[in-house]
């Protein structure tokens, strides 16, 4: 079986999965995250996916799986790091492999496939060598003194330096490409990474030029923490060159898609359940030093909806810190306007003029930046602020003009709760009624409606799909799936009445999810083969297995519960078909054929009843009275559990 990556351009084999996940202590790799404390032969903690004071998440080290008994969650180690942070299920595989040392063996599907798979894997390696050729002559070349003396003049030495990996492209640009040919890397390759460009795109005879000489050169990453381009801060003026280049799009870097510092910031904004969006990256690194480190920005001023999209994967709060000139102004109403889209809450700092977050910083510390943030205002109590200080609302046609401009940011706003919020909050600073207001944003919303572009997005949002359910299952067959996953003799006996379970999925919820675990008989004496069969089942169906998974062993005798749990099956099934059959009879109108076949068939369900000799005590349908079973001590601990929860 293959692993299909996110990419699309590669699979991963499923031994290849249970290799890493072989390679790995499930505690060892939660306890890097958070603290754990022994429970039993568990260990236990609070949920990091949920808020919670009495701890309900247990990793448990036989079975290499974690469950929360509060929110659901659970899994394996690939699991836990996909949603611990955030990651596609891919590339949390392939930071597991990384942490691991296994190689991943990506199998593509096609020539064509192979050849962009390469081609990605070779720019990302020459990006990645390239920050670590530049960040060494910034360190050490004596060329490279101003570079340093520049850094140091912003407040910073050669600790965020490290921390960083800043770099310098020194201004004779030969060297680096001397190195680049050393490192058998092609001119193609390097116009690819963005690094370089064609001189002349009709004749590629006459050669490419490096991009960026002699600058300060900021690694942009990707949220697992990939380089994928670079910005370039200018260190001698040079009026035929921005202060400021970024690389251009590349097949690796796409700016809409990419925040900068995310792959820091990740862990830091869940905690705070806020982001703070600045403008440059710089600022970022500013507020990181100074150990605010939910900060993020977008490349430049131009945030965008997938940017939003991103960053709503984290949070539903963001604190925009932007210059307070009137280009940042801009911009901050732009991001608003993208991100209650999305439907994220927005406030604005209280940015002083001519301040941005690294010179605030630098002037009045860390403290007074984070009461600054404490203190930042709704989004409109901000505008409204603005205006107020430029005289817009003095006059009748300003007061116009900010209600059409209001209308058409609150017509944007993708929740309803939040829109109608702020429309009171909008009526009350212009001093109008709510109802026109909404009369407005209604119009506005109905010319959107008939765009095509924004239909084109309105189908995009239905399609995507809301958090998983777990599959439901009943509890026979929860249990039996349990015991397909821990005990190898009733793995065996179940797959051999598979067409007598077959037959009860009518009548009993998650049968299919039992058959695909007899289908793929992973080893229930290996946790990496179990856990590898987990990773390649649908979503719904993983939720619903891993608290069985988690659950504390086997029974001692496997093949004694899998033939009680056949004996309840068979049971339950003929119950309900009993009832159906029942229930049948008692409707009008029935042909005397139909009336002789049904007595008949319960005459027949009645003398099976009568040979099984016992009742179903997993049937909630079921008089709690009759149940007299022998119970034997796995099933005591299996009442046990259900009794606590």
């Amino acid at each position: 079986m293959l692993l299909r990556t996110a990419d699309n351009v590669a699979q991963i084999s499923k031994e290849n999965i249970e290799q890493v996940l072989s390679s790995i202590d499930i505690v060892e790799l939660v306890q890097s995250y958070l603290p754990l404390k022994r429970a039993g032969s568990q260990y236990r903690a609070n949920c990091p996916f949920h808020s919670e004071k009495t701890p309900s998440f247990y990793v448990n080290p036989a079975r290499q799986s974690f469950h929360c008994f509060g929110c659901g969650k659970g899994g394996d180690a690939i699991t836990f790091v996909r949603d611990y942070e955030n990651l596609p299920f891919i590339e949390a595989l392939r930071k597991l492999a990384q942490r691991t040392g296994v190689p991943l063996r990506e199998e593509a599907e096609d020539p064509a496939a192979e050849r962009a798979r390469r081609s990605r894997g070779r720019l990302l390696d020459l990006l990645r060598e390239t920050t670590e050729f530049m960040h060494n002559l910034l360190l050490k070349d004596p060329a490279a003194q101003h570079a340093r003396e520049y850094l140091k003049s912003r407040g910073y030495g050669s600790p965020m330096a490290k921390s960083w990996q800043v770099g310098w492209m020194p201004p004779d640009t030969q060297r680096y490409t001397a190195w680049v040919k050393s490192r058998k890397f092609s001119g193609r390759e390097l116009v690819d990474s963005g690094m370089a460009y064609m001189i002349d795109e009709s004749r590629p005879a006459a050669g490419i030029r490096v991009r960026f000489r002699d600058r300060l050169m900021f690694p942009i990453r990707n949220e697992i923490g990939d380089v994928i381009g670079f910005s370039g801060r200018q260190l001698r003026e040079d009026k035929n060159s921005g202060k400021y280049i970024n690389s251009p799009e590349t097949p690796v870097f796409r700016k809409s898609r990419v925040l900068f510092g995310l792959d820091r910031a990740k862990k830091p904004i869940l905690k705070a359940k806020c982001a703070l969006l600045c403008e440059g990256q710089l600022d970022v690194i500013a507020c990181h030093e100074a150990g605010v480190e939910h900060a993020i920005a977008s490349q430049g001023t131009a945030f965008t909806r997938d940017h939003a999209n991103l960053l709503k994967r984290y949070t539903k709060q963001v604190v925009i810190c932007y210059d307070a000139d009137s280009a940042g102004l801009s911009a901050a109403e732009r991001a608003f306007r993208e991100l209650a889209a999305e439907g994220v809450t927005v406030k604005v700092a209280r940015m002083p003029k001519g301040d941005d977050p690294d010179t605030f910083l630098q002037a009045h510390g860390a403290d007074a930046f984070r009461a600054m943030l404490d203190d930042a205002a709704e989004f409109f109590d901000f505008k409204f602020g603005r205006m107020r200080e430029e005289g817009v609302l003095e006059s009748a046609a300003g007061r116009a003009a900010a209600l059409a401009d209001c209308a058409g940011i609150l017509s944007t706003m993708g929740d309803f709760a939040s829109r109608e919020n702020q429309i009171n909050v909008v009526a009350t600073h212009l001093q109008t009624s709510a109802a026109a207001l909404r009369s407005e944003i209604s119009r506005l919303r109905k010319r959107a409606a008939n765009n095509p572009r924004a239909a084109e997005r309105r189908d995009e949002a239905q399609s995507e799909q809301g958090p998983a359910e777990p599959t439901r299952m009943h509890r026979i067959i929860a249990f039996m799936c349990h015991l397909a996953l821990s005990s190898a003799p009733a793995q065996n006996l179940l797959g051999e009445q598979f067409e007598t379970l077959h037959e009860a999925a009518p009548w009993l919820e998650g049968v299919p999810v039992l058959e695909s675990i007899l289908s793929s008989a992973p080893d229930p004496q290996s946790p990496a083969a179990v856990n590898s069969f987990l990773a390649a089942i649908p979503e719904p169906d993983r939720l619903a297995l891993s608290r069985e998974v988690v659950m504390e062993g086997a029974p001692e005798d496997g093949l004694q519960a899998a033939e009680h749990a056949l004996a309840l099956l068979s049971a339950t099934v003929l119950q309900k078909r009993d009832a159906a059959v029942k229930a049948e009879l008692k409707q009008p109108g029935l042909s005397h054929e139909r009336m002789l076949e049904l007595l008949e068939t319960a005459k027949e369900i009645s003398s099976l009843l009568r040979g099984v000799g016992q009742r179903s005590e997993f049937d909630d349908e079921l008089p709690k009275s009759t149940y007299k079973p022998k119970q034997p001590e796995w099933k005591k601990k299996w009442r046990d559990r259900e009794t606590k929860e």
